[in-house]
């Protein structure tokens, strides 16, 4: 009896042993570079939001990539729904380009994000430039986004994040329903390291605190990155983007059910809207209130989008953040 009950305590003891060692990776998250973070890897109190420069973004005028210089092509970007470039500017900075009806809205889209708070790279959008050493000498217009002043350390997940939970997650996703972004997945987002200022101008700028081991900023950030798909109408499987007809026929809120916000949204990722309170939604539109009619024509301008186009999508922004503000009367406090 005992040469039988020796193996099977042992196999007994393994099985106990495996078990828990599961339970105890099901409860981790899958990405060990996720698993801790301070709130300010996410974002930071933009502080005052009116006077943010939303026509040029983050970077200011004196990094905008100029149209009358020539980039060297260095390789060709095939990834995603939009075609674009890598080139290097004689400075020896590093663009990532992309080209089609991706860029105007990736531009407004993250210059938007930012001016609330979120991190979010050097962009700009750039109708019409020089390359040498590619398939074309004079691309088509591109969104450019700065790619060497900082290093990506991979993706990060909605669902599988340190900020799960947390007011400032779910504002970044009722940040992206107002702008109608319908590609809400876990590819579009990365972790950036190594971060450090283009340039001695920047350096010295206000800005400097969004730089890791600078004046106190984060040593990554948790980025939004590729928020092109917006603009335009959410649907399934898939939207469309940079449309303002279609982007007019969307609102922002439909009601509340027990005590959960209900969106207009019809797309993929729904999953991230099920947890989101009155609160939450009041907390995001309060920031996006703050930003002004001057700043909102100087953001369609700096994305080359025709003046009347920008006063459409603007309109149709603002009665979305009033609906969201609405959400006051039930019970959220200032």
């Amino acid at each position: 009896m005992t040469l039988w009950r020796r193996p099977f305590h042992l196999a007994a003891g393994i099985l106990v042993a495996a078990t828990a060692a599961a339970v105890l990776t099901a409860s981790q998250p899958a990405n060990p570079k996720s698993r801790s973070a301070t709130l300010a890897e996410l974002w930071r109190d933009p502080g005052n939001i009116a006077a943010k420069d939303l026509r040029w973004g983050r970077g200011g005028q004196s990094l905008a990539p100029s149209a009358e210089i020539e980039y060297q092509f260095t390789g060709t970007d095939t990834t995603g729904y939009s075609p674009g470039y890598d080139v290097v500017d004689p400075k020896g900075r590093e663009w990532d380009v992309k080209t089609g009806d991706e860029g105007q809205p990736e531009v407004l889209a993250s210059r938007l994000l930012w001016a609330v708070g979120y991190h979010q790279p050097i962009v700009y959008f750039v109708p019409e430039w020089k390359m040498t050493g590619g398939p074309v000498s004079r691309p088509v217009s591109g969104r450019f986004r700065l790619s060497s002043d900082h290093d990506s350390d991979g993706e990060w997940s909605w669902t599988d994040s340190p900020f799960l939970g947390t007011r400032q997650l779910k504002g970044l996703v009722v940040a992206n329903l107002i702008i109608n972004n319908w590609d809400l997945k876990p590819s579009q987002n990365r972790i950036y390291t190594h971060l450090r200022a283009p340039t001695s101008a920047l350096r010295a700028s206000a800005d400097r605190s969004r730089f890791g081991g600078q004046a106190g900023g984060p040593a990554r950030w948790f980025v939004v990155q590729d928020v092109g798909a917006s603009f335009g109408k959410t649907a399934w499987p898939t939207g469309n983007r940079n449309n303002v007809a279609d982007f007019e026929t969307q609102r922002l809120v439909l009601g509340v059910e027990g005590g959960r916000v209900q969106f207009d949204y019809h797309a993929r990722h729904k999953e991230l809207l099920e947890n989101i309170t009155p609160a939450d939604v009041v907390w995001i539109c309060r920031l996006f209130n703050r930003i002004t009619d001057a700043q909102w024509a100087d953001l369609f301008r700096g994305a080359a989008v025709p003046a009347e186009i920008g006063i459409r999508y603007t309109r149709t922004i603002k009665s979305k953040i009033q609906e969201g503000l609405a959400l006051q009367s039930q019970g959220v406090s200032r």
